[in-house]
């Protein structure tokens, strides 16, 4: 019969030093707002012309009570055919999270990367619904990587902010 070690009785157990843990939990996603415009219809359905689209994308954070943020990530898809606008759908896709256990100085890449990114399959489906409900086949927008343009706004940032001497 193997023989298990012994405790010594005299040893006190050891106090984990205090840890705190992030928590990130989504409380609501929802449509904040959608706007479509169809401005040529029907004569646009009779393009042979495909249209220029171009694609704008923002995003906004603001907490709305402690620990508790609205993220909104607002895309907006213009097709064009020369002068004319064929339509223009803008979608504001907002959700409620709450986020505990963040340093401050790690607050901001949360609400500017993770939470647009839990939002964006969200805003491109209600994207692709909206021009297919206008008539037009629906617009399936690529995958965003929200960390690179997170770091592209730093670095415009810093090289558009004064330099300080000492």
């Amino acid at each position: 019969m193997a023989e298990s070690p012994t405790a010594n009785a005299d040893a006190q157990p050891q106090a984990a030093p205090e840890q705190v843990t992030a928590q990130f939990s989504i409380e609501k996603i929802y449509v904040k707002d959608l706007s479509l415009e169809n401005p040529g219809a029907p004569q646009s359905f009779q393009m042979s012309a495909t249209p220029q689209v171009e694609i704008g994308l923002r995003t906004r954070a603001e907490a709305v009570a402690q620990d508790t943020y609205e993220c909104v990530l607002t895309i907006t898809v213009t097709a064009r055919s020369g002068d004319k606008t064929v339509f223009l759908v803008e979608a504001a896709q907002a959700g409620v999270f709450v986020i505990r256990g963040v340093p401050a100085n790690q607050l901001q890449p949360v609400l500017a990367v993770h939470c647009p990114a839990v939002l964006f399959p969200y805003a491109r489906e209600t994207v692709a619904s909206a021009t297919m409900h206008a008539g037009f086949p629906p617009v399936q927008l690529a995958p965003i990587n929200f960390e690179a343009l997170y770091q592209q706004q730093l670095a415009q940032a810093a090289a558009g902010a004064p330099a300080t001497t000492n």
